[in-house]
Parts: C-alpha cells; sequence; structure tokens
C-alpha cells in the first residue's frame, strides 16, 4: 500500500527543522514527473528547485559531437538545483527524469533566501553538496577504469536505493545514455547479470531477482558514494517522517 504524497518522502526536506519548514512549506506544489521530461538545460537559469519523492533525475553533461553521459542522479535523498544556492544561478549540466513519479517544486528565490539565513537549512544542503560532489567524481573514475557490467551494477544499485521497490521501469538505450556507453554493452551486460540470476530483465522492466549477487559484481565505487552519503547525513533527524507512517 502506497504512502500519501508527503514532503517527508524527500529527506532533506524531511530533516528541515519545523520553524525553516514551515517557511517554505506552504509554497512548496506536487508535480508529476515523467520520463525522459528535461527539467532544465545547460546555461538556462533556474527558476525552480525540485525535490524529489518517487522520482530520479538524471544530471547529464554533453559533448558537442551529441553524446552525453550522467555524472549524478537524484532522488528522494536530494535536490535538484544546488547551482541556485551555490551562487552559480546555471549548471553545466541537463536535468532529465530517469524514472517518472513525483517532485516539489519551490521558487528558487524562496530557497535562496533560505540558504542566506546561514543556519541549519544552510548546513544540511552544504553537506548533501558535498556528498553529491562525491557522486560525480566517482562517476567519472568508474567511467573511465570499471567495465561495463561494473557500472551497471553500480546504477541499479544506486537506482535501488532511490525507490521503494526492486521494479525499475527503464530501457537499454536509456541506461546507455546515462552510462555514456553502447547499447549493445549494456545488452551484453545485463545478458550475464540474467543468467547469473541477479536481474530479469523485459520489454523495459527490470526486476532485481539478488541485491547481495549485484553488489558482489560491482566495483568500489557504489560502496564510496553510499558511504559518504551515510556520512554526510547519518546524523540528520528526520521528524516528519514518523508523522507520516503513522497517519
Amino acid at each position: 500500500m502506497s504512502l500519501p504524497h508527503s514532503p517527508a518522502q524527500n529527506h532533506l526536506l524531511a530533516a528541515m527543522p519545523e520553524a525553516e519548514f514551515g517557511r517554505l512549506a506552504a509554497h512548496l506544489e506536487l508535480v508529476p514527473l515523467r520520463l525522459g521530461e528535461t527539467l532544465h538545460e545547460p546555461g538556462c537559469r533556474l527558476p525552480h528547485v525540485h525535490f524529489p519523492t518517487t522520482s530520479i533525475v538524471s544530471l547529464l553533461h554533453g559533448l558537442e559531437s551529441g553524446m552525453s553521459a550522467e555524472v549524478a542522479g537524484v532522488g528522494n535523498e536530494g535536490v535538484l538545483g544546488i547551482a541556485l544556492f551555490m551562487g552559480g544561478d546555471t549548471t553545466t549540466t541537463s536535468a532529465v527524469v530517469q524514472t517518472a513519479g513525483h517532485a516539489y517544486r519551490l521558487d528558487a528565490k524562496l530557497l535562496r533566501e533560505e540558504f542566506d539565513r546561514a543556519g541549519l537549512v544552510y548546513r544540511l544542503l552544504l553537506r548533501y553538496t558535498q556528498a553529491l560532489v562525491t557522486q560525480i567524481f566517482q562517476s567519472g573514475a568508474c567511467n573511465r577504469h570499471h567495465s561495463v557490467e561494473q557500472q551497471l551494477c553500480r546504477w541499479l544499485l544506486l537506482t535501488l536505493d532511490r525507490m521503494p521497490s526492486s521494479e525499475l521501469v527503464m530501457t537499454q538505450e536509456l541506461i546507455a545514455g546515462a552510462l555514456g556507453v553502447r547499447r549493445e554493452g549494456i545488452t551484453e551486460a545485463a545478458g550475464r547479470l540474467q543468467a547469473a540470476g541477479h536481474i530479469r530483465y523485459r520489454r523495459g522492466h527490470i526486476s532485481v531477482l539478488d541485491r547481495a549477487g549485484l553488489e558482489g559484481r560491482t566495483c568500489e565505487c557504489y560502496a564510496v558514494v553510499k558511504a559518504e552519503f551515510t556520512r554526510l547525513l547519518c546524523d540528520v533527524r528526520h521528524p516528519r517522517i514518523d508523522s507520516v507512517l503513522v497517519s
């Protein structure tokens, strides 16, 4: 049984102290995000930030050749639009919805004003940004030095961490584009994982049957990113999650 929509489904919103959250709550707008929807392009000013709840957004860096690769993903652990409160206003990446779902949208000016108060929200967003930067750095190293199968396992595990179930809706083309590799490479890697009994793939749906098996075949990059998010955000309390679970 699915939970009702609530800002508490996003970890950053759930972790905000009552006073700070109260200043933003009335301005949060629940919006659906469609698979493949582009939320922003490189160089564009960002009028809003998005706090995903049941959706996942890929940050893609493009090249003049037209090729692109995912540098990070943003799900219920974070916020899309860090350039707004880091002072840049624009970004060099595009943001494309990887997994359809919902997010809470907030006017950029309101989050910037809260950030500029230099209080608890300020520290929370900086710690999240540090964890996101770690994900970006590790993704770059992984895509350069590890096999397509290891990259696929890392990507699937990070996606699973942001999802309420082990059923993923995504095509091989989408995954290949995110990792910046040929589709044939994803087909071969997914075939090996399926033959080993770790996943089942059918018509754009991936069922993870053996998470431990994926963890055993991935590289160290997944553990590095997960450990950094845990280190930076493990002591963040989520006072509104319990109220949602019991409502």
